[in-house]
């Protein structure tokens, strides 16, 4: 089976999967028929899940260090982790098996094994959700991200579709005259950088505009919305799948036409999520806990598809804020409420870093260019906050510009506090 074909029939089912009209209860019903399928047939070919039963609430919950200390037991061509990072930069390939990694927010990078068959299937998915009219309007797309991978060479095979791949490692500066003429209609990038051309670049004009890779702000929304005129998509992604996109009516909807999600509740109403990859047949994960945080929509979509749909990806579990209050409990804060807190504080405030120190104290970085009383308002703002939950944690101004990073993803709200065990 060609490349094009495989491509083709994973485009027609994701549309005819999460079309218009289609009730929750039949989508429920077909995902679990192919949920128990894979559970049965791919789940015992590699050794981690051999004498699994194939029931997935008696699988064991695992998460990356799991996978990376154990890579060999989770593909079927038991490949170890030392050959994949030796294959990754030998070119990424072992005996045809394309071999990938992720960009790694804080250093913790995470490899994958992907067959060519399962690449093609990938990027028929992500077309159907993202370009599902380019077989008649063609498009130039722009894939700007700190890494390239195996996936960004398979649309090469399609005549409709021209990518591109930009490298944020080497600099915006180097490749921007290249990107202008290239003139994508359609940008996948972080926020921060689609900011950044919004703010920079006058001749982009692009159809469409996908965010991915970090947490999308506010901030970098109505930036980027507001230059380009036109709404500002979202790609949920990472080295585990492609978890959601964006559809046309601006609403995030979760891809369970090839994930099964469950879901473990946080704090504020917000989750975070176990992902099983019921269409991944070569390097097999169930029970995924990812490191991020989700606020569920509790009302459907107006654009009739079935999928679950996602108000906001809010960050990362390792960036909510631990503190103790005054009875000697752990109190968490969540990214979303420290963050709207320094913005609903001063309309003049359009960027910021907000940490959490090793020792525990929370420090506000703002540029220079910031007036003192917005500056004075945050610091307020964020003590009004912290104190109605009972803590009185020190809070400190920074003043320091804050340039774009190209080789590290955007954290505006970051933890660097990790409490010691007790002994």
């Amino acid at each position: 089976m060609n490349g094009r074909f495989q491509t083709g029939i994973a485009f027609a089912e994701t549309l005819w999967t999460g079309r218009s009209g289609r009730s929750r209860k039949a989508f429920e019903d077909w995902q679990k028929r192919r949920l128990d399928g894979w559970l049965r047939q791919s789940l015992p070919k590699v050794d981690f899940y051999r004498d699994a039963p194939p029931r997935l609430d008696q699988l064991p919950v695992i998460d990356k260090a799991i996978v990376m200390s154990r890579f060999e037991a989770f593909n079927r061509a038991r490949i170890t982790a030392e050959a994949g990072w030796r294959a990754l930069e030998a070119g990424g390939e072992i005996d045809g098996i394309n071999i990938g990694a992720s960009t790694g927010t804080s250093g913790n990078r995470g490899l994958y094994a992907i067959t060519a068959p399962e690449r093609f299937r990938w990027l028929g998915t992500i077309l159907a959700k993202t370009l599902p009219r380019f077989l008649w309007h063609p498009e130039r797309v722009a894939i700007i991200l700190p890494q390239s991978s195996s996936l960004y060479e398979s649309p090469a095979r399609l005549r409709q579709l021209h990518l591109r791949f930009f490298d944020l490692r080497h600099g915006i500066a180097s490749w921007l005259d290249e990107l202008e003429t290239f003139n994508p209609t359609t940008i996948v990038a972080p926020p921060r950088v689609l900011r950044h051309l919004a703010e920079t670049s006058d001749r982009l004009a692009p159809r469409k505009l996908y965010a991915g890779a970090e947490t999308l702000d506010p901030i970098d929304r109505v930036v980027v919305e507001k230059r380009f005129g036109i709404p500002l998509g979202q790609i949920y992604m990472a080295t585990e799948g492609l978890f959601a996109v964006t559809c046309a009516n601006g609403r995030l909807h979760l891809a369970e036409d090839a994930n099964f999600f469950e879901f473990e509740p946080v704090a504020n109403d917000l989750v975070t999520p176990l992902v099983t990859g019921f269409r991944r047949d070569f390097q097999i994960m169930a029970r995924y806990r990812m490191n991020d945080l989700l606020r569920l929509s509790s009302t459907p979509c107006s654009c009739g598809s079935p999928l679950q749909t996602v108000d906001e990806v809010i960050g990362r579990m390792d960036d909510i804020f631990l503190f103790t209050s005054e009875a000697g409990t752990d109190v968490p804060v969540t990214p979303d409420i420290l963050r709207n807190s320094v913005l609903d504080a001063s309309r003049e405030i359009s960027d910021f870093r907000l940490v959490q120190e090793a020792d525990g104290s929370v420090t506000l970085q703002l540029p220079p260019e910031v007036a003192e009383t917005s500056a004075e308002a945050a610091l307020a703002a964020l003590g009004k906050t912290l104190s109605a939950q009972g803590l009185v944690p020190a809070i400190s101004l920074r003043r320091e510009r804050l340039p774009l990073e190209s080789t590290r993803k955007l954290r505006r709200v970051e933890s660097r506090f990790r409490r010691q065990a007790q002994s």
